[in-house]
This record gives C-alpha cells, sequence and structure tokens, in this order.
C-alpha cells in the first residue's frame, strides 16, 4: 500500500489552555508544550498538533473560527513521496521539503505526506462471544474507566465539490471508494484493503467548505463507552452518541472539539478489499445511526443524561401486591 493512514493533524485554535486539558482528557499523551504550540500522541505515534489560529506558519483556514488546518498522510516508503510529487508539482499550493510533499484540495485544505513515523502496537482488545462462536470463555469482558485513543483513524469535511475533492484524493493518491451518497458524499479508504474510510467528504445542499469532525479508533465497543462517560463526567458536552453507524457498522460517541469540529470515538469499523463493491444511500437519520443517544449518558449515573440515576434495587423489583 502507499498510504498508510493518518500520521498528523493540525489545528488552529483560539483557547489554547482548554484545547490542552480536552486531549489530556481525551485520553492524548503531552509531547511537547510551549505558548504557541501543542503536540499530543497517541498510542501508535500519531500526532495531534494545536497551533494558535494566528500562526502565520499554518496553512489558511478553510472557514472561519478553529478548525483542522492541516492533515498530513503517512506513506511506507520515500519512493512513494517521490511518485506523488512528481504527480503533484503542478497543483495549487505544491511543497516539497524533501521530507514532505503536498499541494491544496480543491477544498482549500493543506493536504501532506510523509514516510510514516508510526509504530505498531499491541493492545489486549475485548473478546465477543456469539452464537455461533464462543471467543471468551471464563473471562469477562473489560470496563474502561477512559479511552487511551491508538490513532486518528479518519477525517470529515464539508466540501464545496464532492467529485472534485474524490477525483484529487484517487486519481493522485490511490485512495479507494468504500460507499457513496450520490453527488453528495464519498466515503474514501486509502487503498483497497482497510477500514471503511479514512476520510468521507460530505457537499452540504449550500456547498461549503468546512470541518466535521475528526475520529480516533479505540480498541472496542467498550472502550467507547467508558471513554465517552470519562469526558462526560469531566463537563465535556457530547453531540451524539453512543450510537452505532450501519453504513461502517462502527460503534461511535461524538463530542464538541475546543479545537474545532466534533470529534469521535468509534471502534468495530467494516474491514474491506478489494472484492467490496462500493454502494449508493440516501442520506437520512436512519442511515447515520441505527442507534444514537441524544445527549449522551451521563459519567456518574451511567444512564442518559438527566434521566433518574439508579436507585439501588434490581430493575426486576416489583412493589408489593396491593401497593
Amino acid at each position: 500500500m502507499d498510504v498508510l493512514g493518518i500520521d498528523e493533524i493540525i489545528y488552529g485554535a483560539d483557547d489554547l489552555p482548554t484545547c490542552r486539558q480536552f486531549f489530556l482528557d481525551w485520553g492524548m499523551q503531552l509531547a511537547l508544550e510551549s505558548a504557541a504550540e501543542l503536540v499530543f500522541e497517541s498510542q501508535n505515534g500519531c500526532r495531534v498538533i494545536v497551533r494558535d489560529s494566528a500562526d502565520p506558519g499554518l496553512p489558511p483556514a478553510i472557514e472561519a473560527g478553529p478548525t483542522l488546518r492541516e492533515v498530513v498522510w503517512g506513506v511506507s516508503s520515500a519512493a512513494v513521496l517521490d511518485k506523488f510529487a512528481s504527480r503533484i508539482a503542478a497543483l495549487p499550493g505544491y511543497v516539497n521539503d524533501g521530507k514532505r510533499v503536498g499541494c491544496t484540495d480543491p477544498n482549500g485544505l493543506a493536504v501532506r505526506f510523509q514516510v510514516s513515523v508510526k509504530r505498531d502496537v499491541e493492545v489486549e482488545c475485548a473478546r465477543m462471544n456469539t452464537w455461533n462462536e464462543k471467543n471468551r470463555i471464563n473471562q469477562r469482558s473489560p470496563i474502561y474507566e477512559r479511552a487511551a485513543p491508538i490513532e486518528v483513524g479518519h477525517v470529515v469535511f464539508f466540501v464545496k465539490d464532492v467529485k472534485a475533492c474524490e477525483r484529487f484524493y484517487c486519481d493522485n493518491f490511490g485512495f479507494v471508494p468504500s460507499d457513496r451518497y450520490p453527488e453528495r458524499g464519498a466515503f474514501l479508504r486509502c487503498a483497497d484493503v482497510g477500514g471503511h474510510h479514512d476520510i468521507f467528504l460530505l457537499q452540504p445542499p449550500e456547498a461549503r467548505a468546512g470541518l466535521n469532525h475528526v475520529a480516533f479508533t479505540v480498541r472496542d465497543i467498550h472502550e467507547v463507552f467508558g471513554g465517552g462517560m470519562h469526558m462526560s463526567r469531566l463537563g465535556w458536552e457530547t453531540q451524539l452518541g453512543p450510537g452505532r453507524h450501519p453504513i461502517s457498522s462502527a460503534y461511535f460517541w461524538y463530542f464538541k472539539n475546543p479545537a474545532g469540529g466534533l470529534i469521535e470515538y468509534y471502534a468495530d469499523e467494516d474491514q474491506l478489499d478489494a472484492h467490496w463493491e462500493p454502494r449508493d444511500f440516501e442520506p437520512g437519520p436512519t442511515v447515520f445511526a441505527e442507534w444514537a443517544i441524544d445527549g449522551g449518558i451521563d459519567g456518574n449515573t451511567r444512564r442518559q443524561k438527566n434521566a433518574q440515576g439508579p436507585s439501588g434495587k434490581f430493575l426486576t423489583d416489583r412493589a408489593p401486591a396491593g401497593k
């Protein structure tokens, strides 16, 4: 494979102290810190960088306010960088400093490629028991008190021209369509073999550019729940979740991100290969989510937000007859 996934994302934000606390609570490790820049790492070394929005070294923003300024994709070798450089040398915003090559995509976003610096990691994941396969014997499923994201799994943008953006990523860098909203959206993965999507391009009716969300891969559904409840306990606001996407099969939980857009924990997405045939879907609430909890789960009561907390009784308790 040429492109291996996302290596780094860079935000331009207005409130670095709040962003610092948010990403620490999210489960990222603070690798570097200065008055103008925060650098976080996931378990496999994927980087999240937050800089002041006024930093002149940042690429131009695709929308007003805090947002994602740059996406750096990891590739398998220097030969791939050279190949990409020859393809995009004439495109707007072309850069090549010997370590990274890139340009500006049709939506105005700075896109870069480097030889991947992410490392392989081993994590212990929950085993699932189904009717046919009993993979967990004499072992309880885990309960996580918080999340430790493995990597940045995908990015989602509002775009002005979904067809132009799809051609840009597929023709220049070998991305592959997984599924589509005809004329409205394109789910793309980096290569034939991989997770359902690494980038999703969504053209809203008003055809604007902007960040929708950045998604962080966690090990299993239990970590989606544990991470989300941890963020809820700390007062961070849920946008939607937990829930499950029917298109990718992934479990999700979305929060509002002070660095821009939304941010997502997700796990258990479909894995595809060259035999997969893209499908067309009409956008709608039940297409986006098979099920979802509006407002999230309160991390203390373990119930839906604003619902009555547990009383300590069994749910099967019944009042005596005549009471």
